[in-house]
């Protein structure tokens, strides 16, 4: 299922944000990039529609996802 973003609180939408970018595996490439740069980053792309907030009714989990792949 596709959250909204728009519709979440913002203190919901920046700690799930937050959760994302600093999960294991998540590689920002050789240049090290501060957690608000990554968060901005993420929340851009939220807002363009390039990537959506799927949660996993099976599992309870929330992933950002590039929508593309949906």
């Amino acid at each position: 299922m596709i959250i909204p973003h728009d519709q979440l609180a913002r203190d919901t939408l920046l700690n799930l944000i937050e959760e994302f970018v600093t999960r294991d595996g998540t590689d920002y490439g050789e240049a090290e990039v501060g957690l608000s740069d990554r968060v901005a980053q993420v929340e851009a792309r939220l807002n363009s529609g390039e990537v959506a907030i799927l949660f996993s009714q099976n599992t309870g989990l929330c992933n950002i996802v590039y929508r593309n792949t949906l």
